[in-house]
């Protein structure tokens, strides 16, 4: 029984002598990730004031940013938004601290991946809110100009050229965030050839008597100019 008892006796206190070994470490590794929170939860309700008071959410209200989002099903709300980010970037960063502590090595350079990959996201959302504005700016524009030259389809060509851009930011966006980027590449590739294509056919087939009339029209203003 004394044999069975040493046995059992022996990894017990190697463990015990381990826990209170790493105590200290662990306690610590506690205390700095609970700060790391704090700070985290204390930032972000600075950083949804600040955007408050800078009126943001008015300015993305009025250039019809948010509207866009809430035909996606996306309630945007870019304090929170931002707030979001910056949270859990010092969480992160809380949880490397923790994890370098308790030298969790693994762990650490991998949590350290995705805080260089942070930058990324912020540029992607960037480049999405970019390219929804200025997409809302060509549409105004190109239906202005052809309603002005008193040519049909305006909101058909003002609707193409919105959506062209809006494509393409998405697929920036994407690519900023690492993203199958051969594949966004080659599919851009083949959006742009597929609709260079369609264009030529529909001009082809079903712009001929248009066509007819330009070269007409511009071989008669050149003669005059003679």
């Amino acid at each position: 029984m004394n044999i069975a008892t040493d046995i059992l006796e022996a990894p017990l206190v190697e463990l015990w002598h381990t826990i209170i070994a790493l105590l200290p470490n662990i306690i610590g590794a506690l205390i700095v990730f609970i700060i790391g929170v704090l700070i985290a939860l204390a930032l972000r309700h600075v950083v949804i004031k600040v955007v408050g008071l800078l009126h943001i959410d008015d300015l993305a209200s009025k250039l019809e940013i948010k509207s866009q989002f809430a035909r996606m099903g996306i309630r945007l709300h870019i304090g929170s938004l931002f707030g979001w980010i910056v949270k859990w970037f010092f969480i992160i960063v809380a949880l490397i601290a923790a994890t370098d502590i308790l030298g969790w090595k693994e762990v650490t350079d991998y949590l350290k991946q995705v805080v260089l990959f942070i930058p990324n996201v912020i540029i992607a959302v960037i480049i999405l809110l970019a390219g929804i504005l200025l997409g809302n700016f060509v549409q105004n524009v190109v239906r202005s100009a052809v309603e002005a030259a008193h040519l049909a389809s305006a909101s058909f060509l003002a609707g193409i050229s919105k959506w062209a851009i809006l494509v393409f930011s998405f697929m920036a966006a994407l690519v900023q965030l690492q993203i199958a980027p051969d594949l966004i590449r080659v599919l851009f590739t083949g959006l742009v050839f597929m609709l260079a294509l369609a264009g030529g056919l529909a001009f082809g087939l079903g712009g001929k008597e248009q066509a007819s009339l330009f070269l007409q029209r511009l071989k008669k203003d050149i003669s005059s100019e003679k």
